[in-house]
């Protein structure tokens, strides 16, 4: 029987190094008026105490490699609640990277074969990759793929942006992050 075809190893590190963290990230975007949407975002998103806590005593480094392009209205309310995570955890380091930067890590990770970001890819200590985020918490997503197979796109557009609307502390987000980050930081099964 044939061999399936077996993808290229990514070589993760090179990955994470060759992206820019947030202010470069920040600086090189292209929308001004996104770029200050983040910032409040990020500026106004306050960590529960027990989740600054665990944050802090991440007993290794996590890296995070995370495709995002500042002009995505996805990115625009996910990226700044990974980076309130980073700014809070001494262990989790993250960097950013364009779907043109390497497309091929980008096409891994397509969201029912479409290119949606952001896109977050978990990586332990020593690069492992432990889990990926995107582009929209899984509640929203399946909202979404709902939408699309009963043919009413808009109506699941609308519901989505209802969500986004109510979760003012972006629970819903942190909530998947913080699990992805439990899984990369992990000492046992």
């Amino acid at each position: 029987m044939p061999q399936p075809p077996i993808l290229p190893k990514i070589d993760w590190e090179t990955v994470f190094e060759s992206g820019l963290d947030y202010l470069e990230w920040i600086e090189a975007g292209e929308s001004p008026e996104n770029q200050d949407k983040m910032e409040n975002i990020r500026q106004s998103l306050i960590l529960e105490p027990q989740i600054a806590a665990f944050l802090e005593a991440l007993p290794c480094p996590i890296h995070v490699v995370a495709i995002a392009e500042d002009w995505c209205g996805d990115v625009v309310r996910h990226v700044p609640v990974l980076e309130r995570l980073a700014e809070t955890a001494p262990n989790l380091k993250v960097r950013y990277i364009s779907r043109g930067q390497w497309p091929e890590v980008f096409v891994r990770f397509l969201t029912n074969g479409g290119e949606a970001i952001p896109k977050f890819i978990f990586l332990n200590e020593t690069f492992t990759e432990c889990g990926n985020w995107g582009p929209m918490p899984r509640l929203c997503g399946d909202i979404i793929a709902r939408g699309k197979a009963c043919g009413d796109i808009g109506a699941a557009r609308k519901k989505v942006s209802g969500i986004y609307e109510a979760d003012h502390n972006k629970r819903l987000v942190l909530d998947e992050l913080l699990h992805l980050i439990d899984i990369a930081s992990s000492r046992e099964p």
